[in-house]
C-alpha cells in the first residue's frame, strides 16, 4: 500500500514484486485452470467472430482490479473488459490519478485455441506516461518487467534489443488481417516492399517482448488501445528501442495517434518503418 507523501517511484521500489505476485496469482487462479479446458459457455463474442472474450478474461481482470487497487489506493484501473462494459471508463487515462492498464488475456484467440502464445499485460501510468509494466506468459512461465529509467528484464535477465544486422531484411509483425479494415490494410501496404518481411502478429504483448529480445525487428499496428500497447512499448523502450507513428511522432497511450505506428529495436529502424508506413497511406 502506498504511504502518505510517497511518490510513485518510491511505491514501485517497495511494491514492484507485489505487483508481480498479483499478476502471477491472477493467472494461476483464473487463467491457467481454464487453459485447454474451456467449455463452450465460457467463450463469447464481442464485436464479431474474431473478437473473443472468455470467463478467464473477465475473472482475471476482476482479480487484478481488486489486487492492484488495494496495493495503490486512489489508483484506477482501465481494463479491456471493464471498458467494453463501460466505454467512459477509458477516460481515466486523461486524469491525474495513477492508472493500472490491464489486458487480462492478450491473445484471447490463441488462448481459446489452446496455443501458448498469450499473456497477461499490466502497466502503471500517470499523466499519460507509462512508469512500469509486467508482461506474463503463464503457459510459458515467462515474466518480463520494465520500470522507467531502470531497464527491462526477462525472468531477471536484462533485455537489450540491439539493432538489426545491416543489409538483412526487416522482420515486422503487423496488424492481423482478421482484425483490420480495408482502409487499415491500405495503410500498411508500404511494408510490402523489398527489404521487409511482414507477417501477421499474434499476441501484441508477446510481439513486443520479441522486439525487446532482439528476435523481431519491429511491429506495425493500426490500432492504439492502451491495454494492448502500454506494457510492451515501455518494455521495448527500456531495452533500447523506440516507437513512432507514421507522422514521425512518439506513440501516446492517451490516444489521438496518427496511425499506423511502429515500435522497433532501435531509433533508426523506427524511422525507417515509419517512413514506409507513411508511403503506404
Amino acid at each position: 500500500m502506498i504511504e502518505e507523501n510517497e511518490t510513485i517511484d518510491e511505491f514501485l521500489g517497495r511494491h514492484a514484486a507485489d505487483v508481480e505476485e498479483a499478476v502471477r496469482k491472477a493467472a494461476a487462479a483464473e487463467i491457467m485452470p481454464r487453459f485447454r479446458q474451456l467449455a463452450d459457455h465460457e467463450v463469447d463474442q464481442k464485436a464479431g467472430p474474431h473478437d473473443l472474450v472468455t470467463d478467464a478474461d473477465r475473472l482475471a481482470e476482476k482479480y487484478l482490479t481488486e489486487a492492484l487497487g488495494a496495493l495503490l489506493p486512489g489508483s484506477v484501473v482501465v481494463g479491456e473488459e471493464t471498458v467494453d462494459a463501460d466505454p467512459a471508463s477509458y477516460e481515466a487515462l486523461q486524469g491525474d490519478a495513477p492508472v493500472w492498464i490491464v489486458d487480462p488475456v492478450d491473445g484471447t484467440r490463441q488462448f481459446v485455441h489452446g496455443d501458448t502464445g498469450f499473456c497477461t499485460l499490466v502497466a502503471l501510468a500517470q499523466h499519460g506516461v507509462v512508469l512500469a509494466s509486467w508482461t506474463y506468459a503463464p503457459a510459458r512461465d515467462q515474466l518480463a518487467t520494465a520500470i522507467r529509467g531502470k531497464g527491462a528484464h526477462l525472468d531477471g535477465v536484462r533485455l537489450r534489443s540491439g539493432a538489426p544486422e545491416p543489409g538483412r531484411d526487416l522482420d515486422i509483425a503487423t496488424s492481423h488481417p482478421d482484425y483490420t479494415t480495408d482502409e487499415q490494410k491500405r495503410q500498411l501496404l508500404g511494408l510490402w516492399t523489398d527489404g521487409v518481411r511482414p507477417r501477421p502478429c499474434g499476441s501484441a504483448g508477446l510481439e513486443y517482448l520479441a522486439v525487446a529480445r532482439g528476435e523481431l525487428d519491429a511491429t506495425a499496428f493500426s490500432w492504439d488501445l492502451a491495454w494492448d500497447h502500454a506494457a510492451g512499448i515501455l518494455l521495448v523502450e527500456e531495452a533500447g528501442g523506440a516507437h513512432l507513428t507514421h507522422a514521425g511522432e512518439p506513440f501516446r497511450i492517451t490516444g489521438g495517434n496518427a496511425l499506423p505506428f511502429t515500435t522497433a529495436r532501435d531509433a533508426a529502424t523506427a524511422r525507417r518503418v515509419a517512413g514506409l508506413l507513411s508511403a503506404g497511406r
